[in-house]
């Protein structure tokens, strides 16, 4: 099923935006990384409302989207091949590959080795560091998680019920309604501080499933400077 796009005038200007609908009170409106603004939406909510909320808020939306014009155009794919840089924990490292009797990511020396029984192969070399990222990222979010559910006055009112590690093409992070948090496994790149704004930003919607103003104040509270977080994080991961 193809997703529901409508159109809301603001000026000369037109904002184009997918709608998602789920079971919820609210409607929520999110500018994402790739200038694509998406509006998840209660089931029963017309399209009339959808578009005059967006209307409303056309301001904000477009402040973001010339935001993340910065950021344009992104880092080319990476091939996995020796002397190549990969981002880790906000730093790049430059990838070296060599033959090895047996499979083996490690950092040494400020490089990024892999020693690899097929080194002529990208593919598995891709593999090999895919799969190390991960399990630095499975260790390292959970260690981040604990320190920023500290800057919460109630840390026990910010348990998420798990951590779930995926690919996400369009954001760094989200909350589901049943509390699960969902981190992008690419985050492992950005710096601690950068993946503590994600992380402090999506316990926040435990409280307040929206981005309105009681979502920013709380942000704000725990975190006063989330907005220098989140451009460092833009800039890391362009």
């Amino acid at each position: 099923m193809s997703a529901e796009v409508l159109e809301a005038s603001f000026g000369s200007e037109t904002i184009r935006f997918s709608v998602v609908r789920r079971i919820r009170k609210t409607l929520s409106i999110s500018v994402l990384p790739n200038q694509q603004v998406e509006v998840v939406a209660p089931e029963d909510a017309s399209s009339e409302r959808i578009i005059e909320k967006v209307r409303k808020r056309a301001p904000w939306i477009c402040k973001q989207l010339r935001y993340y014009d910065q950021f344009q155009p992104k880092t080319p794919e990476r091939r996995y091949i020796g002397g190549e840089t990969h981002l880790y924990l906000g730093r790049q490292y430059k990838l070296k590959v060599i033959p090895g009797i047996q499979n083996i990511v490690k950092m040494q020396r400020g490089q990024l080795v892999v020693w690899s029984t097929k080194p002529g192969r990208a593919t598995q070399t891709r593999e090999l560091v895919r799969h190390w990222m991960l399990q630095r990222a499975q260790i390292k979010f959970a260690e981040r998680l604990h320190i920023c559910r500290g800057r919460f006055p109630d840390p026990e009112k910010v348990v998420p019920n798990s951590i779930i590690i995926r690919e996400l093409s369009l954001r760094w992070g989200s909350m589901t309604g049943r509390h699960n948090l969902v981190l992008n496994r690419a985050l492992i790149g950005a710096s601690t501080e950068a993946i503590d704004y994600v992380i402090t930003h999506e316990l926040c919607h435990i409280k307040h499933p929206h981005h309105g103003r009681e979502f920013f104040d709380l942000l704000r509270c725990v975190m006063p400077d989330w907005e220098k977080r989140k451009l460092r994080l833009e800039r890391q991961m362009a």
